[in-house]
């Protein structure tokens, strides 16, 4: 049986030790929970393992406010009883210079969680084939996810589990269409490529407000995700102060259109791949037969 959502602070996963006892807190923290597990039920991603055991997900952790509260919340639903899954932390120290590379160990020991911390030198490669003045963020991200494939099949791992939250999906969104002509994002639920393992985003439904306020109360050891010096002047940038922007004139705009992406219409874009338009065809009755209305 599931326990409470905010039991004593001595019936409590290690990862929320020291969480502030406001009520504020605990209602930040119950939507966080209620969020990741609505997502994790509406997609689908506890799967059925054919011999009965349990699933086994590799949850990335880069340090950043965003990881820590996918890492948390996962394990208070497991600490709960409500996630039948098991959880292995990964980091994947790419080389950064000035990486603390001892930040997330000793965090994670401490805490009991079960990880792998693993070091990669993607960051010289990176280096060497991106041209001066170009970022780094979408090679680097192919060679990170190569790696965390990698490290999965090697744990017997069925998922890999990342941390974008809402706000990722819907500056994705915006990226595509202003930049990529075409209308998608990134999916809470895929398959990758060699078709052997799920990639699941499980903070899907939760604000990006949320996350960072979660993480500011627990006072997570953040590691900056701007170490490589690549981020300014990125179009995701940009797209995230337009939608700031937005919903600073129109609070809850954020929500409404992330809402659209949950409510497509094919019939009502304009892709033949998705809706047969050729094959649309009228009524064939006899509209001449029909009663016709009184217009007085």
């Amino acid at each position: 049986m599931a326990r409470g959502m905010l039991d004593d602070s001595d019936d409590i996963h290690p990862l929320f030790a020291g969480a502030p006892k406001t009520t504020e807190f605990k209602k930040l923290r119950k939507r966080l929970v209620q969020n990741v597990r609505e997502a994790v039920e509406h997609y689908g991603m506890v799967e059925r393992t054919a011999d009965g055991t349990r699933p086994k997900w590799l949850v990335c952790l880069s340090g950043g406010k965003d990881s820590y509260t996918l890492l948390a919340i996962l394990h208070e639903l497991q600490w709960r009883g409500m996630l039948p899954v098991d959880l292995l932390a990964c980091n994947l120290d790419q080389g950064q210079p000035g990486f603390p590379a001892t930040v997330l160990p000793a965090f994670l020991e401490e805490r009991g969680v079960p990880h792998r911390i693993e070091y990669q030198d993607t960051y010289s490669v990176v280096v060497d084939k991106i041209p001066q003045g170009r970022t780094f963020c979408a090679l680097c991200s192919r060679l990170r996810r190569g790696h965390l494939y990698r490290l999965a099949r090697e744990e017997g791992c069925s998922a890999v589990v990342l941390g974008h939250h809402r706000d990722d999906i819907l500056e994705t969104f915006f990226m595509n269409l202003f930049h990529g002509g075409r209308l998608a994002t990134m999916p809470p639920k895929l398959v990758n490529e060699e078709g052997d393992l799920f990639l699941y985003r499980p903070l899907a439904h939760v604000a990006e407000a949320d996350c960072e306020k979660f993480a500011n109360a627990m006072q997570y050891p953040i590691i900056p995700c701007d170490l490589c010096g690549s981020q300014d002047g990125l179009q995701r940038q940009q797209v995230k102060q337009i939608l700031d922007g937005w919903e600073k004139n129109s609070p809850g705009r954020r929500q409404v259109m992330f809402r659209a992406l949950m409510n497509a219409r094919p019939s009502h874009l304009l892709d033949p791949k998705l809706f047969d338009f050729a094959g649309l065809e009228r009524s064939t009755r006899d509209a001449a037969t029909d009663d016709v209305p009184d217009l007085n």
